[in-house]
């Protein structure tokens, strides 16, 4: 892995970009486009995925990042599931779909990486804190 200075290094940012543009290109070249409510929630996903990545690169500590990274995941996860919406109403097609919907499990998949990564480095600094320490 590279270095990683600013959060546009991270692949998984970088594919959560791509992402987001191929969704807002359903919105203009589909049915999808007019289904207002299921639209903002997809636009709320993937814009997500992106930014949470961006946010916790932003804040301190590794453990704050992986945080992040686990909104981020989660929001791929969701708008995978919209996706399976977005094709029930028969508002995509199924290559629109199957597309984005392995864009979403790559996106996935490279931010489980990167968190798996992240509790083994230093990369922001603050390490996590092993199981047992917790103080309350």
């Amino acid at each position: 892995m590279g270095k990683i200075e600013q959060f546009e290094d991270i692949e998984a940012w970088q594919l959560a970009r791509i992402i987001c543009q191929k969704t807002e290109k359903l919105f203009q070249t589909t049915g999808l486009g007019k289904n207002f409510k299921l639209r903002d929630q997809m636009e709320r996903s993937s814009g997500s995925i992106m930014d949470n990545i961006a946010e916790g690169f932003g804040r301190g500590g590794n453990q704050e990042f992986h945080n992040f990274l686990s909104f981020s995941k989660g929001s791929a996860s969701e708008l995978r599931s919209q996706l399976y919406r977005a094709l029930d109403k028969e508002l995509i097609s199924k290559i629109q779909f199957k597309e984005l919907k392995d864009d979403c499990l790559q996106a996935e998949n490279k931010i489980g990486a990167f968190m798996h990564y992240l509790r083994r480095s230093e990369l922001k600094g603050i390490k996590f804190k092993k199981p047992g320490n917790e103080k309350f």
